[in-house]
């Protein structure tokens, strides 16, 4: 019985600790991504570029073709990419959840090439840049609706820090 007390006390001290508040963590509402000012105004920041430049391109059905609206955000990564020197960059490519995962695989490394492709054209140097492919197993939206599947079939660049040395 005194074992049960005293663990009951433990959690319960626990559990008050944890609740601090948000004030806890400093006054303001960023996040700070790999030690930058990630607010989204600093046109340094990964947020900004996030946010603002836009980190993720769509496809159509089964394709890995770029579209115009794609190239024309790649054009923004590709310019970001090339004023701020101190990040890299992940490219991960994704699919919808229709078909195999083997098929869906090998999808999404053929839009996350594709979005490679072309930054490199644009003169981001190879160095800085990755591919990766999830398929389907990453999806944002999970249902069975076009209106899901068209936000799954995505590649999406992650700014990562680069790596000095």
């Amino acid at each position: 019985m005194k074992f049960l007390s005293r663990l009951l006390i433990l959690m319960a001290a626990m559990a008050l600790s944890a609740c601090g508040g948000a004030a806890r963590f400093g006054d303001d509402n960023t996040v700070n991504l790999n030690g930058a000012n990630a607010g989204v105004d600093d046109p340094t920041s990964p947020a900004y570029f996030e946010q603002a430049v836009g980190d993720r391109v769509l496809f159509e059905v089964d394709q890995h073709t770029l579209t115009t609206q794609a190239r024309q955000v790649l054009d923004g990564q590709a310019d970001w990419l090339l004023r701020n020197a101190d990040y890299d960059a992940v490219i991960e490519g994704h699919a919808d959840e229709q078909g195999t995962r083997e098929y869906n695989l090998a999808l999404g490394a053929r839009r996350a090439n594709s979005v490679l492709e072309y930054l490199l054209s644009r003169g981001v140097p190879a160095e800085r840049l990755d591919v990766v492919s999830y398929g389907k197993e990453r999806p944002i939206e999970i249902c069975s609706a076009e209106s899901c599947y068209a936000k799954n079939r995505r590649a999406v660049t992650v700014i990562t820090a680069g790596v000095t040395g």
